[in-house]
């Protein structure tokens, strides 16, 4: 296996990279400091400023919008919204160019490659008809509107999506839904209009042909975003994380992805990609991260010597320097076994890095939060923000423990089944 991103890739990378330093970090750290001051103020923080769309539309210019187009599936949207190549990328390739995202909190929107709306026109783009694609996907890619993902719910234990509370019952012609999602990332941005929910249709169904996924636009009647949740006290604006109740919200089963009891089945065609983008991105971020705690630990000064030559700090960097070259590594194998066998051949590796990648991510960027002093934990710095982040995908597309399961499954198959084996064998012969 090669892991080196094509040369289209590798190019797209450095692009985006050269975007993020010059365009996008410079005004990074005064629309942080504009949001809190809008908060603070009493003002109403979420309304992107002007700032914003400048950046988009310079990322636009130079090709570097809707980069998480798949090769094959997404090759005729990427050369219809003007992404550079006209092209999709494989989930190799685009991990190189989502690392570069990832520096940055801002950066994905502003090349609209943000999560959720990503895995929501991926939905799209593989499950959705020509009528969804064009009243949903065209204005996504086009990035005149904004979308979230309702699944998680706040009343059950939500890692075992067979827990789920909400329902989308079919009456008629129509599918009526009900029901309160929370942790809905995108929801407090004012360009969302669209809500992909997930909700139980037939219980007497077997258990992974139970639920349904539903194209919800967000001014629909009993549709109501209650509360913006904050992670570690932080509200992620323009985007946030919103509690949503919908209260007999009906609408025509063409609003249905697929058709009735396909979400199982979507979700999974849906998380596998997504998880390579979010660890990638956190491989980005835990590289700036490093980055900071270099420079923090050479330039500051205690006790007579640079930070870096005291308490064993030394140590501390050059394993964080390890973890993150290894998190990028596993990060790449699983893009790579994704483009080559799929996600049902790749189960075990997209579970093993959405299990350890948030994890090292956590422990770099903590390190630079220690390098940094108090001034780490303050806004005057992004490290703060990046962990409430970074902690946040601990939970965020299954917690830990669900993917452990999963890696665990994977690697005592053979030796359960020999253990089967052998005890039917046994029994055959009358021991």
């Amino acid at each position: 296996m090669d892991f080196a991103p094509s040369p289209r890739a590798a190019d797209l990378a450095r692009r985006v990279r050269e975007f993020v330093d010059t365009e996008v970090a410079p005004v990074e750290a005064g629309l942080v400091r504009d949001v809190a001051a809008r908060r603070a103020r009493g003002e109403d923080p979420w309304p992107p400023t002007a700032a914003v769309e400048d950046l988009k539309t310079k990322a636009r210019a130079l090709g570097l919008w809707n980069l998480f187009l798949p090769a094959g599936h997404g090759d005729a949207w990427a050369e219809r919204f003007g992404t550079d190549g006209g092209t999709g990328l494989t989930n190799a390739d685009y991990a190189s160019v989502a690392e570069q995202t990832g520096r940055s909190t801002l950066a994905p929107l502003v090349l609209n490659c943000n999560a959720p709306d990503t895995g929501n026109m991926e939905v799209l783009l593989q499950y959705g008809t020509p009528e969804q694609q064009e009243q949903w996907l065209v204005p996504l890619l086009d990035g005149r509107l904004r979308s979230a993902f309702l699944m998680t719910e706040p009343g059950v234990a939500s890692s075992d999506a067979t827990n789920m509370r909400a329902t989308a019952r079919l009456d008629g012609e129509d599918v009526v839904l009900d029901g309160r999602k929370w942790w809905s990332t995108g929801a407090g941005h004012p360009d969302c209009r669209l809500g992909i929910f997930m909700g139980l249709t037939d219980p007497a169904a077997p258990r992974h042909a139970q639920h349904s996924m539903v194209l919800v636009p967000l001014d629909a009647p009993g549709v109501r975003v209650e509360r913006m949740l904050s992670a570690l006290g932080h509200f992620d604006e323009p985007l946030g994380h919103g509690e949503v109740s919908l209260e007999g919200v009906r609408l025509p089963q063409g609003a249905i992805l697929v058709g009735p009891g396909r979400a199982s089945e979507i979700a999974q065609g849906r998380l596998g990609p997504g998880r390579v983008h979010h660890c990638m991105r956190l491989v980005g971020l835990a590289e700036k991260a490093l980055e900071l705690a270099c420079a923090r630990s050479t330039s500051r000064v205690a006790f007579g010597r640079p930070l870096a030559d005291l308490g064993g700090n030394r140590e501390r960097l050059a394993r964080a320097r390890i973890a993150v070259n290894q998190a990028r590594l596993l990060v790449l194998h699983a893009a790579w076994k994704l483009d080559t066998v799929g996600i049902r051949g790749a189960l075990s590796e997209v579970s093993e890095i959405k299990a350890v990648v948030p994890q090292i991510a956590c422990d770099v960027i903590d390190l630079a939060i220690q390098l940094h002093g108090g001034g780490g934990m303050s806004e005057d710095f992004p490290l703060a923000a990046a962990y409430a982040g970074a902690r946040s995908l601990r939970l965020a597309d299954g917690p830990d423990e669900v993917h452990l399961g999963v890696v665990a499954r994977h690697l005592l198959r053979p030796y359960t089944e020999a253990a089967q084996h052998r005890s039917a064998a046994a029994e055959g012969s009358g021991r």
